[in-house]
């Protein structure tokens, strides 16, 4: 028999991991919004460099007609994870994989139910498409079990992945998968959200680079309190990221520079397309540079710059002429986050 798996969450990056899975042979359901004008009922479409695939999924708006699956992804953004655990309760016992970005997810999920979990990892970037879903850069998943006797299952998955196309590895330690793919999120993300430059530019900045370079180390930091390695996921390769910061700036910049230009595919960071008004909703910030900061808190690390990171974002995301003080400008976000910093001291 083959994989059944619902997706909840019905947008690009559910559709994708739905899409991969179900070219895969998996039974897939996805469950979310109304279907788009002109599309398939039970198609998915996944535009990709090879062309356009289409794969047959099932497509639901509640969980009443589906039948219990072998596996429930929740493929929402963070702020909207409790809907999704609300949705997955129809099925207590079934295994569930997280995938949001940044830290708490897990956390959430482990709270909410007794079940399995996993936690999934994606650096593909992907982004809507008529009648599916688009791949902008291949990327790859990285796969972890969190709690429950449910190697087998994360073996399975990644394997499902693995032969459509889309490189999965299976990790030993969760939380250091999480913690590095955290790390990937943070490269040129909320700089970009604040300046409303691309993230090349701001790497290859002497004006910018040093705010990125300090929210990565600050990061690693946190990370070696807690006792978790940083491990390169498919398409993300985070120990060389981090050793390559240690080198001198005029050498790291454009090394670093040019590597994050083709790492993104052109697609703009989740938190420039929220502060610049592209998508609604909450910004992610809290998850992300916020998970820095209270991590760091809580272990004595000291994180000025994630911690003023988050603060301006969410202050930006809120006031559009805040935003657009510190467009182009990445000598009032140095000034802006030692303010915050001296506040913070007395």
């Amino acid at each position: 028999m083959s994989l059944r798996v619902v997706v909840v969450g019905a947008g690009a990056v559910g559709s994708f991991l739905g899409g991969m899975l179900a070219a895969s042979g998996a039974s897939v359901t996805l469950l979310g919004r109304r279907l788009a004008p002109g599309s398939e009922p039970g198609v998915l479409l996944i535009e990709d460099v090879d062309g356009t695939r289409r794969v047959p999924v099932e497509r639901a708006q509640d969980t009443a007609a589906i039948t219990a699956p072998d596996l429930v992804i929740l493929a929402v953004k963070q702020f909207d994870l409790p809907g999704a655990l609300d949705a997955a309760a129809s099925w207590p016992d079934v295994p569930v994989m997280t995938v949001q970005n940044g830290i708490g997810a897990e956390a959430a999920a482990a709270a909410a139910r007794t079940s399995p979990l996993l936690a999934g990892s994606l650096t593909a970037a992907v982004e809507p498409a008529p009648g599916g879903v688009r791949r902008l850069r291949a990327g790859g998943m990285g796969v972890a079990v969190v709690r429950g006797d449910v190697g087998a299952l994360a073996a399975e998955v990644v394997a499902l992945f693995s032969a459509a196309g889309l490189r999965a590895v299976q990790f030993d330690d969760a939380e250091s998968m999480k913690w590095s793919k955290l790390l990937a999120n943070l490269v040129g993300n909320a700089t970009s959200a604040l300046l409303d430059m691309d993230p090349h530019d701001i790497y290859d900045s002497p004006r910018s680079f040093p705010i990125e370079r300090r929210q990565l180390l600050e990061a690693r930091a946190v990370m070696r309190s807690l006792g978790l390695h940083p491990v390169s996921l498919p398409g993300a390769h985070v120990q060389l990221l981090l050793r390559s910061l240690l080198l001198p700036p005029l050498v790291s910049r454009p090394i670093i520079a040019r590597a994050i230009g083709r790492a993104r595919g052109g697609k703009s960071p989740s938190l420039r397309l929220h502060v610049r008004g592209e998508t609604a909703g909450p910004t992610e910030a809290y998850w992300l540079n916020g998970a820095v900061a209270r991590e760091g808190a809580r272990l004595g690390v000291p994180t000025p710059v994630n911690t003023g990171l988050a603060a301006l974002v969410d202050e930006a995301a809120a006031d559009p002429e805040r935003a657009a003080w510190f467009e182009g400008r990445p000598d009032r976000l140095r000034d802006a986050l030692d303010a915050l910093e001296r506040a913070a001291h007395g």
